[in-house]
């Protein structure tokens, strides 16, 4: 039997507190986010710094692993949201401490369950 979601009392519906996404708890106010660049790939890390100037939108990451290629999942927002069902099918490389991105076209922010997933993958490397 699976657990519901959400239930009706009295014609008002009450959804289960660990259903709600949450978004992942902020580092010295920083949020931490999948970002897909145009040419450099797809990265997850806390967003320091986010400037736009005539060339598009760059960012500065903090503790950043690029995702070369992810399973388990249909998109970057199922990324952000669940992170991947098949995390061990993943290359997601080592974590670098500060990376500038530039030409940034994506900006999502993680739940924690997600972050946790990612923070968690093994190190891809060859």
């Amino acid at each position: 039997m699976t657990t519901p979601e959400k239930i009706m009392i009295d014609d008002v519906s009450y959804v289960r507190s660990d259903s709600i996404c949450k978004c992942a708890k902020e580092v010295g106010g920083m949020k931490y986010c999948i970002i897909r660049s145009y040419g450099a790939g797809v990265f997850a890390g806390y967003v320091k710094e986010q400037k736009a100037d005539v060339n598009g939108v760059n960012i500065t990451l903090i503790n950043s692993r690029r995702i070369w290629y992810w399973s388990g999942a249909c998109s970057l927002s199922q990324i952000a949201v669940e992170g991947s069902k098949k995390i061990s099918d993943c290359k997601i490389a080592l974590v670098v401490p500060e990376e500038f991105i530039s030409n940034v076209i994506e900006i999502i922010p993680m739940t924690e369950k997600a972050k946790n997933n990612i923070e968690g993958a093994s190190i891809w490397k060859k």
